[in-house]
């Protein structure tokens, strides 16, 4: 049987960024995903990216070095993630005003400036200004997420990584040290084994007998085939609800209940906005529930009306659209830090799950994380330990 020095487990953005990077380095890595085309995170995300959000020193240099990344992954690999920036709209209800908001925003590399509801039609000619107060803009990155997962895996596999379909069941683990894998027809074996699976992670770390604070939203979004109305800016709130509450549903008295399946911690909300991609679809989006069921009952029609009901004020282009509900499972942590590195306690094992605008901070961090496996510590890499949350 050939042992791989790394096995990466999940090929979302995640995956796919660190297995691609693992292999720069020099190390012989295998990537695992359960499916050709799996209903994941990076799948159905708007594919933002947001440099302008650092609110940290650590951030900060994050996004600017995933900004160079950017730059450089068509060249390396062959593959264009169609890499872009354009304007970010972040609206503002009727009852909310936009300096007030944009005070939440002061700490960021580069804050969000308030314009009037008109300035923010001149951006974006969609847009309703009946319906808001006003807005927020700042110049934001975009990429095709898809495109750059195949970019990363081209490559992976030029500098002779491999690629396998197959549902990770399992790690195989020999007292305190991770030797592999197991799936549904064979095992395979490596010198370490990275859980890169989203909302997955939690419950493959299982297996194992660890227990790692990474927690999952479930999403729902609509997706539109290619439209003939064209759209300029990227939408969203200003007053964004899920990244307001993540920490309320990781408290210590939620925590203790999400290995139990079946808890709606939080009733869904919605958060409205739109991205119109280069080959013309639209996601529209999005719905968000916290529930610590691995596969909660949805309902599709209730979150499609819900989505649709919410954007047609802002976009009445889009109220009537044809599309196809999506839905999928968002990691996130407790801190809003990834958890990117070894698990503590098993040699062997390592995390790289729970980012928060994961297309801004994923590229950089994955050459940071593969070049402290290769070359010794990293001051940057200990700050994303999963260590600290693990006490």
């Amino acid at each position: 049987m050939q042992t791989f020095d790394w096995i990466v487990v999940g090929n979302g953005l995640t995956g796919a960024a660190l297995s691609y990077e693992l292999a720069r380095q020099g190390h012989t890595v295998l990537l695992l995903e359960r499916s050709v085309s799996s209903a994941s995170a990076t799948r159905y995300s708007y594919g933002g990216v947001p440099f302008w959000s650092g609110s940290s020193d650590l951030l900060r240099q994050l996004c600017r070095e995933g900004r160079d990344r950017y730059q450089a992954i068509p060249e390396e690999t062959g593959v264009s993630p169609e890499f872009r920036e354009l304007d970010l709209v972040l609206t503002v209800n009727l009852d909310q005003d936009p300096k007030k908001l944009a005070e939440r925003y002061a700490t960021v590399a580069c804050p969000p400036i308030p314009i009037s509801a008109q300035d923010a039609v001149v951006l974006e000619p969609q847009l309703n200004p009946d319906a808001i107060a006003g807005a927020l803009t700042v110049r934001h990155g975009h990429v095709n997420p898809m495109l750059l997962v195949k970019a990363y895996n081209h490559g992976l596999q030029n500098l002779g990584g491999q690629i396998v379909i197959a549902t990770v069941t399992g790690l195989v683990r020999i007292g305190d040290r991770v030797t592999g894998v197991t799936t549904p027809t064979q095992a395979y074996a490596a010198g370490n084994v990275a859980i890169a699976a989203g909302g997955l992670t939690r419950e493959l770390l299982k297996t194992a007998g660890v227990k790692v604070p990474v927690y999952f939203t479930h999403a729902e979004i609509v997706e539109t085939p290619p439209l003939a109305t064209q759209f300029r800016a990227l939408i969203m709130p200003a007053d964004l609800t899920r990244s307001a509450i993540e920490s309320e549903a990781t408290d210590d008295d939620s925590d203790n209940i999400w290995d139990e399946a079946g808890h709606e911690i939080r009733p869904p909300f919605l958060d409205a906005g739109f991205i119109q991609f280069l080959d013309g679809t639209v996601r529209i989006g999005q719905v968000s529930r916290i529930d610590t069921a691995l596969e909660p009952v949805l309902d599709a029609e209730a979150s499609e009306q819900q989505i649709r009901a919410g954007i047609a004020p802002l976009i009445p282009a889009l109220a009537a659209v044809p599309g196809q509900w999506r839905a999928c499972r968002v990691a996130f942590s407790q801190d809003g830090l990834p958890l990117a590195g070894a698990v503590p306690g098993v040699t062997g094992a390592y995390l790289f799950s729970g980012f928060t605008s994961p297309f801004a901070l994923v590229p950089a961090s994955a050459v940071h994380f593969a070049e402290s496996v290769t070359i010794g510590h990293s001051p940057l890499m200990s700050q994303l330990s999963p260590q600290r949350l693990m006490k």
